[in-house]
């Protein structure tokens, strides 16, 4: 057991666990802000059952850096990844439970569960699995179409949910990762074109009229306060009114008045926002950079280009939606329901987070051991 903690307070990367232990503290600090009773919710215990999540995330993470994932890398355990994501996704239009107009989540009685948020792992799987091996071939636009093959299906499936904003958060992963793979500036004007032509098609003959109404009120927020503009403008005024210190923990008031809806998810970098303010938000984006830079330093030194690929996938999955949540809080980007990495409340989003970079600590260890197995022979060889 001894030996157990000694290879997982070696495995870790500390720094970066640090950067998400507050992340996480902060989250819960804003779900706690509210007391029992108002508006006849029950935040408190949301905040409980928050902290609870976040230590048995710590936990799978905590085990996962200490697994040799090198098995990753073999075909058929990212085309089993896929099928079963597959599976998954296709269930959900069967047994999956209706909640806020989309059947993404099952629900098993005692908890509910997301699957689109290990779904975005597995796509990063098969991704970093299908380029590593491709990456000096990039060049010829079949790769692309082929692994956008593979993120269609997926995208699809969660598209038509209908879960518009994973759908977005899956786009995104497969682009980030074939412009880093090296893809032609050609081909990527190539990808944007088909991009606005789908689009096109989607907005003409498959969005609901809800989901239209999000996008015109992205572009006219002012226009219907009332209805599906909303959202954005109340999660705006929240944002606003913090100014530079904020108004304190616990007191902010568009949040406690119930103004600002989903403020425990959806919009929670708004209610973080007016209660600590500029400084707050500045330290606050200072916690993720230090997870952006030590995710992508890890991915650097990776011992394969699967490595290094699955690593740079992770940083795409919690760059988009950092990017996503925080554009559609200041009314920068339409509201499409993404969470914040760590922050947001809820079980499903958090375990796979933690689970993913578990996975990349345990690749982290194997990488070290390779840098310093290479060093010594280097060493041997000159003398």
């Amino acid at each position: 057991m001894l030996g157990l903690i000694k290879k997982v307070y070696k495995n870790v990367d500390w720094l970066l666990y640090g950067a998400v232990f507050f992340i996480s503290l902060a989250g819960v600090l804003t779900m706690n802000s509210f007391l029992p009773g108002e508006a006849g919710s029950n935040e408190v215990n949301l905040a409980l059952r928050q902290l609870l999540w976040f230590v048995l995330s710590s936990l799978v993470f905590f085990a996962a850096s200490v697994v040799d994932w090198r098995f990753l890398r073999q075909r058929s355990v990212s085309v089993f990844l896929f099928v079963l994501s597959c599976i998954l996704l296709l269930a959900l239009f069967i047994l999956g439970s209706v909640f806020k107009g989309a059947q993404s989540w099952f629900d098993l009685g005692f908890l509910t569960f997301q699957p689109v948020d290990f779904v975005k792992i597995a796509l990063v799987v098969l991704l970093a699995k299908y380029f590593s091996r491709r990456h000096i071939e990039i060049g010829n636009v079949r790769h692309i179409l082929i692994s956008g093959f593979y993120t269609l299906v997926i995208f699809l499936l969660v598209f038509l949910q209908p879960d518009f904003g994973s759908a977005i958060i899956v786009f995104l992963i497969w682009l980030l990762l074939v412009s880093i793979s090296g893809i032609s500036k050609a081909h990527l004007l190539s990808v944007f074109l088909i991009g606005v032509t789908t689009f096109a098609g989607l907005w003409f003959f498959v969005f609901k009229d809800y989901q239209k109404a999000r996008i015109v009120s992205f572009i006219h927020p002012l226009t219907d306060l009332r209805g599906a503009g909303y959202n954005a403008h109340q999660s705006m005024i929240a944002v606003g009114s913090g100014e530079l210190l904020g108004k304190g923990v616990g007191l902010g008031s568009q949040s406690k008045l119930k103004f600002l809806p989903e403020y425990e998810t959806d919009f929670i970098f708004a209610a973080f926002s007016e209660e600590w303010g500029f400084v707050g938000v500045v330290l606050l984006f200072g916690l993720y950079g230090i997870i952006f830079w030590r995710i992508i330093d890890t991915a650097k030194r990776g011992a394969t280009n699967f490595e290094t690929l699955y690593g740079l996938g992770l940083a795409s999955i919690f760059f988009s939606h950092f990017v996503v949540h925080v554009g559609m809080n200041v009314g920068l980007l339409p509201v499409t329901g993404i969470t914040m990495p760590f922050m947001s409340y809820g079980g499903s989003h958090l375990l796979a987070e933690f689970l993913g970079l578990g996975i990349l600590m345990g690749q982290r260890t194997f990488a070290r051991a390779v840098y310093k197995g290479a060093a010594k022979n280097e060493i041997v060889g000159i003398g």
